[in-house]
């Protein structure tokens, strides 16, 4: 799928142009002992003249440049002599990231040092003052040279294992920050970085503080008000119409590429991204299908959704279902859509979960129910019948998961959807009421302690509903 080209952003490019345009008193620090008298050859060399002149100056000299930039057997590079001097530093850092943007054959042999990243990596730790450009710099020029090091070879180089967890950590702190010029720049920056399995798997060890974020902003944009404890489908949550939060929509759409990219390890991040964090991720990814206003999101949104749910049927089909995905996309099918690889996206999407929806069961439904993370009072809750029939399998389906997934569910406050609490309290109950010689399974998991827990709870539903779950247990106790 082709993606938009993505430029510079207006902040950092006009952050380089101020820098580049300094004077800076060169033979002073050269006198001083912040650079060396080779340094300054090199840097007058290639410094204020035109593309093709610092093509061939740097060409002609490629092991004097690397060891300009990351250091050699010979000496420092000029950015640990110059450590003292930040004017000089950022003003490397500019030249640097225009040197291997300039010359190509200058990153292959950066590549090939070995530890081309050394003078550079520490320097993401600069400060922790967002107002320092160093950091920034730094890491626009780690994440272009790191990007051509990854794509160069089948395997990542241990200098490259070295440098993305730091990377990471540092553009996601951007992400995080309240300025959108600075959050722009960090998704675009961890996009670039995202163009081999491996440094996605990476990214995903760091989810916490790399996805979360993410996450955040797609949020925001929906107009969620809260981000904890709750859904999209069915949820009581304030959501306004349209774009919100001051999510702008290139932002988003930047957010929604990374995502995209990190969708091709599907099998590897599908069912916890839908579970961790309470991210309900499907539900996020249909509210923001109805949302979306550009074909350019709606093809990102959809090509995400075909990545994850083709790698993990068995988890995140019911998942889709419950949350009214192939209505959304039947809606989507009568818009006059364009772009062929969305249209592509779209059949795929609806023709796979057709075919899912034919066997469905009132069983399969309950699990999706409970798989989505989010409970409302749908049918089988109250439904004697349906508890009779299908309470043994609850409890053995795929080694117990899906009380396991009740006792996640009711461990939670729930403070903004209390009806949550007081459903899965009557679950209990009938898994008790039908199944009373498995008590033991549903005390391992704290449902019991947790559901006389609730009988204290500030809400009325929730203390009726625990009240009649710890009656079944103490009936069959008395029993007993």
């Amino acid at each position: 799928m082709s993606t938009m080209p993505l430029e510079p952003p207006a902040y950092l490019s006009s952050l380089q142009n101020n820098i580049r345009a300094r004077p800076i008193p060169w033979e002073g620090a050269v006198r001083a002992g912040n650079i060396t008298d080779e340094h300054l050859k090199k840097i007058k060399a290639v410094d204020k003249v035109r593309k093709e002149q610092r093509r061939q100056t740097v060409e002609g000299d490629l092991p004097g440049y690397v060891s300009l930039l990351s250091g050699s057997s010979d000496g420092k590079s000029v950015l640990d002599c110059a450590s003292r001097r930040t004017d000089i530093v950022q003003y490397i850092l500019v030249l640097a990231a225009d040197l291997i943007n300039d010359v190509p054959s200058l990153s292959s042999a950066l590549v090939a040092h070995p530890d081309p990243y050394k003078p550079f990596l520490p320097l993401l730790r600069h400060s922790t003052n967002t107002e320092d450009p160093i950091p920034l710099l730094t890491s626009t020029f780690l994440t272009n040279l790191v990007s051509i090091s990854l794509t160069s070879s089948s395997k990542s180089s241990a200098q490259d294992e070295e440098a993305l967890p730091q990377l990471y950590t540092y553009l996601s702190s951007l992400t995080q920050n309240q300025d959108s010029g600075l959050q722009d720049i960090g998704v675009q920056e961890l996009s670039a970085l995202l163009r081999t399995s491996r440094s996605r798997e990476i990214f995903w060890k760091q989810r916490k503080e790399t996805v979360d974020p993410l996450v955040d902003i797609m949020r925001a944009a929906t107009g969620a008000k809260d981000s904890s404890s709750s859904t999209m489908a069915g949820s009581s949550r304030t959501i306004e119409p349209g774009l919100s939060g001051g999510v702008g929509l290139q932002l988003l759409y930047r957010v929604l590429l990374v995502l995209w990219q990190l969708s091709y390890e599907g099998g590897l991040i599908g069912e916890e991204l839908q579970a961790f964090s309470d991210h309900e991720f499907i539900q996020l990814y249909s509210h923001l299908l109805r949302l979306s206003p550009k074909e350019k999101t709606t093809r990102l949104l959809l090509a995400t959704l075909r990545n994850l749910l083709s790698t993990n049927r068995t988890t995140l089909l019911p998942v889709a279902v419950f949350v009214h995905l192939p209505v959304l996309l039947s809606n989507l099918s009568g818009r006059h859509l364009t772009d062929p690889d969305l249209l592509e996206d779209l059949k795929y999407l609806t023709d796979m979960l057709e075919e899912y929806t034919k066997t469905q069961t009132t069983f399969d439904q309950y699990a999706a129910e409970l798989q989505s993370g989010h409970l409302r009072w749908s049918p089988p809750h109250r439904n004697p019948t349906f508890w009779k029939d299908n309470a043994r399998r609850i409890l053995d389906d795929a080694n117990g998961a899906l009380p396991k997934k009740l006792a996640e569910i009711i461990s939670k406050e729930w403070d903004n959807d209390k009806q949550v609490l007081a459903i899965a309290c009557c679950d209990v109950g009938h898994l008790v009421k039908e199944r009373p010689e498995r008590r033991y399974q549903l005390e391992k998991l704290g449902l019991k302690a947790r559901v006389m827990e609730l009988m204290a709870d500030k809400d009325e539903t929730v203390r009726w509903e625990s009240l009649r779950a710890v009656g079944e247990w103490l009936r069959y106790t008395f029993d007993d």
